[in-house]
């Protein structure tokens, strides 16, 4: 009996002092797994170091250098042909290189975050512009053509015919008759009775035969004995004279060529 009455005491004691038990606690909620944080890219060692040469290796100084992609960057390669870019990020690049000695160039380059590349680029000269040869001198005019006389009619006849009928009196120092012109070519019968003068013809050639007589031609101040048959060429600007000797006259037929005749003959 005592038990069952110390039970029930212990049972509703609480509710003899006017108290109620607590509320049973809630479970708590499960905390989610946590999320791994991303690894921010690392910028500050990412870019690309740049090495221009020429075909034998040579640096290229002065080449012009655009890096166009996620960080454009762009300057000239030092005096060693290189250039570097910092501070970039990771990405793909088109590099342009210009100068003006080289042939332009542009390449591809990928470059990953955190590291530098190293980027080797050889560079073709400009073909040289070789200067058009000067055109050749022009040709000088040519001259005009000589001017040409009138063409005479075809001469047929004796010259000892001529000389008998023409033959040159005692008092007369010289006498010339015409015997044919046509174009530049003039034949004249020359006879003289005493020396003659220093002649020049400066735009014919003239020649001389000997019908008959003594004589001689001076030329350089030498003279050169002529008797019958004997013939004499002069080229044009050629100073000469006529000597006549014996007691006959000196009978010539002369003939002079490049010069026009005035009237055909």
């Amino acid at each position: 009996m005592r038990t069952v009455l110390l039970l029930s005491f212990l049972v509703f004691t609480p509710a003899l002092f006017g108290q109620t038990p607590p509320p049973a606690a809630p479970p708590r909620p499960t905390p989610a797994p946590a999320q791994p944080r991303r690894a921010q890219p690392a910028t500050g060692r990412t870019g690309m170091t740049i090495a221009v040469t020429d075909p034998r290796g040579t640096g290229l100084p002065g080449v012009q250098v655009e890096a166009m992609g996620s960080s454009d960057r762009s300057g000239a390669t030092d005096a060693n042909g290189q250039i570097s870019f910092t501070g970039m990020m990771a990405g793909t690049y088109r590099l342009r290189f210009t100068g003006d000695s080289v042939v332009t160039f542009e390449r591809e380059i990928a470059i990953r975050a955190g590291q530098t590349a190293d980027v080797d680029i050889t560079l073709n000269p400009l073909p040289v512009k070789r200067e058009p040869p000067p055109p050749p001198p022009a040709a000088p005019a040519a001259p005009p053509p000589p001017p040409v006389g009138p063409a005479g009619k075809p001469q047929i006849l004796s010259i000892v015919s001529l000389v008998e009928h023409e033959l040159i009196g005692n008092n007369q120092p010289r006498l010339e008759t015409l015997i044919a012109c046509s174009g530049n070519t003039r034949t004249t019968l020359v006879q003289l009775n005493q020396n003659q003068p220093d002649r020049l013809h400066e735009a014919a050639e003239v020649t001389y035969y000997v019908v008959a007589g003594e004589g001689a031609v001076r030329v350089n101040d030498r003279e050169t004995a002529l008797t019958a048959s004997s013939f004499v060429s002069l080229p044009r600007g050629t100073l000469h004279s006529l000597v006549r000797r014996g007691r006959r006259p000196f009978i010539l037929l002369a003939t002079l060529s490049g010069t026009p005749c005035e009237e055909a003959r």
